[in-house]
């Protein structure tokens, strides 16, 4: 029984085994048709030359690096990378063990030094490459035995594509050209292009086997990230990274405070930036406050249904500088009064000093008084509870100062011009003004040159009251701000608007052309610190010169400032900066374009339009179309 229970035993071992190596020849023909990697990499055809390889229509060839200067600098590799050429690079880093490394160094050392040896008992001028070798060994050496340093096989190739094979040779003298430039040399792989574009290609194969010594030190000179990236998950679309085009998408209140300057000439793109920006920002909720001294931001509030206040002389709409915030802060509601009393102050003086001429300290001490008092004459002292009372005009501080001793008359004569002069009315009386609206524009193009400067302050204030009122995200854009900074008291202004905008989640933008009158200005270069954003677009060559001190700008980007196109420059935000090109939709174009030539163009457009609908209206009345027929 023993025996035939054996057998039987045997018999099925044996059809199990069978059956599993069934079951493995079945698994192993299903894999065969399992789509891998390699499958979905892997051209349709490729024509393999000893210099070059053909892909379809495009013709491609590996180059693999050979040899490397002395010294390695930080981004050497960032001009490859970043050139506008199609083309593949690889690195392959092998570490080496310390002690291999150490033994062989051990032995060079000895070799170079008796070759030093040898060369000094002949006689021979001394050998500068020598000393060098033998200072980087013995250098390498002692960083290895302290552990600072590790020892790598570094391979490095690169393959380009190109339509042609002309097209081709140029691309390559072209790189090798770059390369040689900082003493690294390139060839051909030779005989190997097929090795080549396999070693280039994301397969992790390293089939070229091309490698060369090198420590941390270099090895970490090569990483390829170079330029900065400035794209977040959210916030607005800014342009085109110019580095490695990537988006650049950036929320500007994720910094410590959302300020931003503009620097740029006239038709270099600023307002054309900003624009978009106030249109991007709506979208997220933000509202936006403009400053318009030129009358080119109307067509895009009529667009996005914002308001239009239109400040002039013969205008309706009224600011009194007067007006106190309805802050609920209590800390804010206490010093309200005070903070006013001195904006109050600076904007006397600069209405006064467009006159050229300038107060004394005892006129200074009048005129604080005389704000004082005549706050107090309509019931608003420091009392918090007395601000919602009707606050006093300039007319009212013209009476105080009429009717008070000293330089009070002199003052009130200076002030006339605003009361029952020339400039009577726009500031003299309570306000009339709205901006709850998504974006309100509050044009001065009109006014005079003389009251601008005054105009902007006042409109400042206005909205400054009413950002403390009401806390909530907004953008502020004031455009030719260089018109205030010519004035010591406006310029105080607006920079302690810029210094406190952050706590009422207020992010403010100024915009200048004028970038010597802004940057000479004390305060200028104070709101300029003070911005997290910077935008620099084309600039005249003088303002390169204060730009790129300011900014410490490097020599290649000097350059560049005062040579952009159109819409392209230098972006700023914290600590990182790139090369932006400004983009817009064609819708976006239409609305933010300032450009003469493109506003005409739109203007007959639809001057034509217009036109072709009064023609088919004409001709349905005199029966030549029926209504079913207009397209």
């Amino acid at each position: 029984m023993g025996i035939f229970g054996g057998k039987k035993q045997d018999a099925i071992d044996i059809a199990a085994q069978q059956r599993a190596r069934e079951q493995a020849e079945i698994e192993q023909e299903f894999l065969k048709g399992v789509r891998t990697l390699r499958d979905l990499i892997a051209p349709s055809s490729l024509e393999i030359n000893s210099s070059y390889f053909r892909l379809g229509n495009k013709y491609g060839r590996t180059l693999y690096v050979y040899g490397y200067p002395r010294q390695l600098y930080t981004g050497w590799l960032s001009s490859i990378i970043n050139a506008d050429e199609v083309l593949d690079i690889a690195m392959f880093i092998y570490p080496v063990e310390s002690e291999v490394v150490m033994k062989n160094l051990r032995r060079k050392v000895t070799q170079l030094e008796a070759s030093q040896s040898i060369n000094s008992e002949k006689g021979k001028v001394r050998d500068p490459s020598l000393e060098a070798a033998i200072s980087d060994a013995e250098e390498l050496r002692d960083q290895l035995q302290l552990g600072a340093e590790r020892f790598f096989r570094y391979g490095l190739y690169i393959t380009l594509y190109a339509d042609s094979l002309d097209e081709m040779d140029f691309m390559q003298h072209k790189v090798e050209s770059t390369l040689g430039q900082q003493l690294v040399f390139s060839k051909v792989a030779s005989s190997q292009q097929e090795q080549g574009v396999q070693s280039t290609s994301p397969q992790l194969s390293d089939q070229l086997q091309i490698r060369h010594n090198m420590n941390t030190g270099a090895i970490s000179t090569s990483f390829p990230f170079t330029s900065a990236d400035l794209t977040q998950e959210k916030g607005v679309l800014y342009g085109i990274n110019m580095h490695n085009n990537g988006l650049v998408i950036f929320d500007r209140f994720s910094l410590e405070n959302a300020n931003m300057v503009v620097f740029a000439k006239s038709g270099a793109g600023k307002s054309f930036a900003v624009k978009l920006e106030a249109i991007r920002s709506m979208m997220t909720g933000t509202e936006v406050i403009i400053i318009d001294p030129e009358n080119e931001y109307q067509k895009l509030s009529e667009a996005v249904g914002g308001s239009y206040v239109q400040m002039s002389l013969n205008s309706d709409i009224r600011i009194n500088p007067f007006d106190l915030p309805r802050v609920v802060d209590e800390e804010d509601a206490n010093d309200s009064l005070r903070a006013n009393l001195i904006t109050l102050h600076g904007l006397i003086k600069l209405m006064i000093s467009n006159q050229a001429v300038l107060l004394t300290p005892n006129q200074e001490a009048d005129l604080d008084q005389a704000l004082i008092d005549t706050y107090a004459r309509v019931g608003i002292t420091s009392d918090p509870l007395t601000h919602q009372s009707t606050p006093p005009t300039i007319n009212d501080l013209y009476d105080t100062l009429l009717h008070m001793g000293g330089s009070g008359p002199e003052l009130a004569q200076r002030l006339r011009k605003f009361t029952t002069g020339t400039f009577a009315g726009i500031f003299s009386q309570q306000s009339n003004v709205d901006i709850n609206n998504n974006m309100v524009v509050f044009n001065i193009q009109t006014l005079e040159d003389e009251l601008r400067p005054t105009a902007m302050y006042i409109i400042l204030n206005h909205i400054w009251n009413k950002t403390r009122t009401d806390k909530k995200k907004r953008m502020l854009i004031v455009d030719e701000a260089w018109q205030l900074m010519k004035y010591e008291d406006s310029a105080n202004f607006i920079f302690s608007l810029a210094k406190r905008a952050r706590k009422y989640y207020l992010g403010l933008t100024t915009i200048t052309q004028d970038v010597e009158d802004f940057m000479a200005s004390k305060m200028g270069r104070a709101i300029v610190a003070n911005a997290s954003m910077q935008l620099l677009l084309k600039q005249s060559s003088s303002a390169v010169d204060v730009l790129a001190d300011v900014f410490k700008l490097t020599e290649e980007e000097r350059k560049r400032l005062s040579n952009f196109p159109v819409g392209q420059g230098l972006f700023f935000a914290g600590q990182n900066h790139v090369h932006i090109q400004v983009v817009a939709s064609p819708t976006e174009q239409t609305l933010v374009t300032t450009n003469p030539q493109a506003v005409l163009d739109a203007q007959r457009a639809a001057e034509l339009a217009s036109q072709a609908v009064e023609n088919q209206e004409v001709d349905i009345r005199k029966g030549y179309l029926s209504e079913g027929e207009i397209k």
